[in-house]
């Protein structure tokens, strides 16, 4: 019997594995790096244990300081998690060795689905049909190919190449990511199916030989080949749902499977399945299969590891459905940048349960109010599920509690997600993994751009009122009021990459809206306090939310939010950039540099890659031109804003 559960990762999975503890009394443990030592995840775990470092290669990849962990907590168990050492059958055997129970499927299984290549070759000799698949790219003779890691997942380590000249380049980038995320930068190529749908069986086995299919989730809206939106049940034909149970009993079967897998498949436009790959863990998108379900699969794993007998034996049949979304700290707008810093507020209207099984919402969060955002691991803050009787009530449903949502602080992915959601292609299951790619448009803010400075205008007056009501004299009367009317109130805001915004306003002896500096649309004033302000816009009453952290303001109102900043009265002088300077996005490493001070570059050339949140990110040349600067050589690291490089436009090529 296990009593007491190390968990060996971070974030919202050791919450939602902690969770279930509490509910059955086992006793737990976290261990933590040194960025995550005042988490969330920590504070829920009974005992934590700090593990010395901040890289993942320092901390949560350390087998050695894992076990000792354990040693020094008295942990008789331990749950591996998603990511990073899940899927390692050097540490399930390590475990296991040093005589702690170990929640997950034997070392062997690990390794036989861990090395993909052995695994579709073993499913091969099943009867699974294979997408072609090359380990040497000198092989390669069709495109477009996908690259590969061949440990781990997640999107890590994957590249498409559509033609022959860039695939030595996407190897070598898919090896150097896959080894900084899995510690093995192992790869192999395979033929990319053009609008393809992601379709995966979650499976579960015990140590008496039984293995079951609990449904198939649908998984296909993906950037950057890592999901942000998956469901439960797939909307399937009944045939394709049955062959795909079968072939992923088959895959578990093989293996003698025991515990928490999923079998991954791709359903390719003509109706044919191929079988991807097996990822032996618990799955990041577990939640919609619990609530079609009504399981609870980290109960199940532990039972599993303790020798139970599985309660379930059968696919359970699905009740109702259930969408879950990625809330991630990126902007979409900036090919899906991570975002790092202090999440201010972080408030989900409506939520039922965390962790659990819910009616209505279930948020699964590794953040809270004051949650740092750190560089060193991936950039998703939360999931949130809506599970409802129907898939077009759960959609609806989500939506709308993500547009509600007080998420401020860092640049989130809310707006396309919702976006998404509410699309009548979703609408209608017209999804692929191209979809974000086919669909620009989603990718629009929820708050139209004509609508920000009415949302500007709200933070101003949210803004005077917080300053009356902090005012010592006379704070009964209206902020900038005047006796004879004269200058206007001017503030003035930056809004995204610095596009400035100027509210002029003026109020009246009773506090009403005077004047402000648009003609349209046509405001009035109802109420203005420091927390929130109610417009009258063309005729419409609007409640704006107003959350002020130093000169950052926060918008949300009901047809979107807006992150401001407001500017000083009075600026400083500051120095001035060089013409062209290209500067950090994020805290990161250069990792290489491809270009020379003196070269001659087009606008889009690779200059050089900055690795930060364990994915690398381009630096391209806005223009063509020359490059006169390269302050930091590959191995540096730049805090956000540093300048990596100078592009002269000007500068003559002779």
């Amino acid at each position: 019997m296990i009593t007491k559960l190390l968990v060996a990762n971070r974030g919202e999975i050791a919450r939602r594995v902690f969770a279930t503890c509490r509910a059955l009394g086992v006793a737990t443990v976290a261990v933590h790096s040194d960025a995550d030592a005042d988490a969330p995840f920590v504070a829920d775990a009974d005992q934590a244990v700090r593990l010395p470092g901040n890289t993942p290669a320092e901390t949560y990849l350390r087998i050695d300081a894992i076990l000792d962990a354990a040693r020094r907590s008295g942990a008789d168990a331990v749950h591996p998690g998603y990511g990073f050492l899940a899927e390692n059958a050097e540490f399930a055997a390590a475990v296991t060795d040093a005589g702690l129970t170990w929640v997950g499927p034997s070392a062997k299984a690990i390794a036989a689905m861990g090395d993909k290549m052995a695994a579709k070759a073993l499913l091969a000799d099943a009867g699974v049909p294979m997408l072609p698949t090359w380990t040497d790219p000198a092989e390669v003779t069709a495109f477009p190919v996908l690259v590969k890691a061949s440990a781990g997942g997640g999107g890590r380590g994957m590249r498409i190449v559509r033609d022959a000249a860039g695939l030595a380049e996407a190897v070598a980038g898919a090896r150097r990511e896959a080894a900084a995320a899995f510690g093995d930068g192992t790869v192999f190529i395979e033929r990319y199916v053009e609008r393809g749908r992601h379709v995966e069986v979650q499976i579960f086995g015990d140590t008496h030989g039984t293995v079951v299919a609990l449904g198939v989730r649908d998984c296909s809206i993906q950037r950057r080949h890592q999901k942000i939106v998956e469901e439960a049940p797939g909307v399937l034909p009944d045939d394709v749902r049955a062959a795909l149970h079968e072939a992923a009993v088959a895959a578990g079967r093989a293996v003698d499977y025991v515990g928490a897998g999923t079998v991954e498949f791709l359903l390719a436009p003509d109706g044919q399945v191929h079988f991807l790959e097996m990822n032996t863990r618990l799955q990041v998108e577990h939640p919609v299969t619990e609530l079609t379900t009504g399981l609870d699969l980290v109960r199940l794993q532990l039972l599993v590891a303790e020798g139970e007998p599985l309660p379930v034996t059968t696919t359970p049949p699905a009740d109702g459905h259930a969408i879950e979304v990625r809330l991630c700290a990126e902007d979409p707008a900036q090919g899906f940048r991570p975002a790092t810093g202090t999440l201010h507020r972080f408030a989900i209207p409506g939520v039922a349960a965390e962790f659990g099984p819910a009616r209505g919402l279930r948020l699964d969060s590794g953040v809270v109010d004051g949650s740092t955002v750190s560089v060193h691991y991936d950039s998703m803050l939360a999931k949130l599920v809506a599970w409802a009787p129907t898939r077009t009530e759960a959609a609806r449903a989500l939506a709308g509690a993500l547009a509600r949502a007080e998420l401020h602080g860092v640049a989130t992915n809310r707006d396309l997600l919702v976006r998404v959601l509410r699309s009548p292609e979703f609408a209608a299951v017209d999804v692929d993994t191209g979809f974000l790619d086919r669909h620009p448009e989603v990718f629009e803010p929820l708050l139209p751009a004509e609508q920000l400075p009415v949302a500007a205008l709200a933070a101003a007056l949210a803004g005077a009122a917080a300053r009356r009501a902090a005012a010592p004299v006379l704070a009964g009367l209206p902020s900038g009021w005047r006796n004879v009317p004269s200058f206007p109130q001017v503030t003035r805001f930056t809004v995204g990459d610095g596009e400035e915004i100027e509210v002029r306003y003026r109020l009246d002896r009773t506090g009403g809206l005077a004047e402000w500096g648009r003609k349209l649309p046509v405001v009035e004033l109802v109420t203005a306090t420091p927390d929130r302000v109610v417009l009258d816009v063309d005729g419409v009453r609007r409640a704006f939310r107003v959350h002020r952290v130093g000169s950052s303001v926060f918008v949300d109102g009901p047809d979107g939010a807006a992150s401001l900043t407001e500017l000083p009265r009075l600026p400083l002088p500051t120095a001035e950039l060089a013409a062209g300077s290209l500067l950090a996005p994020l805290p990161g490493a250069v990792t290489r540099v491809h270009v020379e001070v003196g070269q001659r570059v087009a606008a889009g050339d690779l200059l050089l890659t900055l690795e930060a949140m364990k994915l690398e990110h381009p630096v391209l040349a806005p223009a063509d031109g020359v490059v006169t600067e390269l302050p930091v050589p590959a191995g540096g690291q730049v805090e956000t804003g540093a300048v990596l490089a100078v592009v002269d436009p000007e500068e003559d090529p002779q």
